[in-house]
């Protein structure tokens, strides 16, 4: 079995938004709001790395197309409790991009993560209420 032949399905608009949050402790809220981060704005680098990922989503998943992307957007809203991350992809392509959205996101929260572990561990190196969650795809589109 290979990759789906699309050859004869047309090329149209496409674009889909997909979402997450990360629930951080309140701290790790307030020092991203101030800037305190060691490792930098996890926001800003966060933005970088959804784009990334969802530029190379078909290296990662065997059966996704390759998809010249002409639109990718990764967006955060800091609220009380969480981070809520969207990616939007759009592409001129014969296949759907909801995968891309779906890679960019994902990568996009676990690069905040990362860039914020080490105020999330507790005195064990654990992680008890930091958590990645509600990852979905919003909505998808064509357009003929």
């Amino acid at each position: 079995m290979g990759i789906i032949d699309i050859t004869e399905k047309p090329v149209i608009k496409r674009s889909a938004e997909a979402s997450g949050i990360i629930v951080l402790s309140t701290d790790t809220l307030n020092k991203i709001r101030s800037g305190m981060i060691k490792k930098g704005d996890p926001l800003l680098v966060g933005e970088i790395s959804g784009i990334n990922a969802a530029k190379q989503t078909h290296l990662l998943i065997p059966h996704c197309h390759q998809i010249a992307l002409d639109a990718v957007t990764v967006t955060f809203e800091v609220s009380e409790t969480h981070i809520e991350a969207r990616c939007l992809v759009k592409a001129q392509a014969r296949t759907g991009v909801e995968m891309e959205a779906l890679v960019g996101v994902s990568i996009a929260l676990n690069t905040v993560w990362d860039m914020v572990k080490y105020l999330e561990k507790d005195g064990e190196g654990q992680y008890p209420s930091t958590a990645i969650k509600d990852i979905k795809v919003r909505w998808k589109k064509k357009e003929n």
